[in-house]
């Protein structure tokens, strides 16, 4: 589901908030290419879904455990910030940030104007 589908008013704002947190707070939405935002937006976004749910996170490899602590601050914070993230079931944090991972996706790579994203000789 993307941000614009969403109709409860109520999961919009939560979805922003959480937007929010990770456009100030989060330099990892920063890597200079295309592929490498949408590897990272998964992994971590990902990871942070298990961890907000109690799920074992893969850190087999070096790459894994670089996501896995942006996802382990990420969620320390989120459950800090917003307590309510904190009172939903396992179903209500994969939607949440699915749609949060749809939104980020938008924002920092197919509605981006930084046309470096998808210069295919980098």
């Amino acid at each position: 589901m993307t941000y614009e589908e969403i109709k409860d008013p109520t999961q919009r704002e939560q979805v922003k908030q959480l937007e929010d947190y990770i456009m100030k707070n989060c330099l990892w939405q920063f890597h200079s290419r295309e592929w490498d935002r949408y590897r990272q937006n998964e992994n971590i976004l990902g990871q942070t879904a298990s961890l907000l749910c109690n799920e074992p996170v893969d850190t087999s490899t070096p790459e894994l455990k670089c996501y896995w602590i942006d996802a382990l601050s990420m969620t320390e914070n989120f459950r800090k910030r917003y307590p309510w993230i904190n009172e939903l079931g396992t179903e209500q944090i994969k939607n949440l940030i699915g749609t949060l991972k749809a939104r980020i996706d938008y924002v920092t790579i197919t509605g981006s104007l930084n046309e470096e994203l998808t210069v295919k000789l980098y």
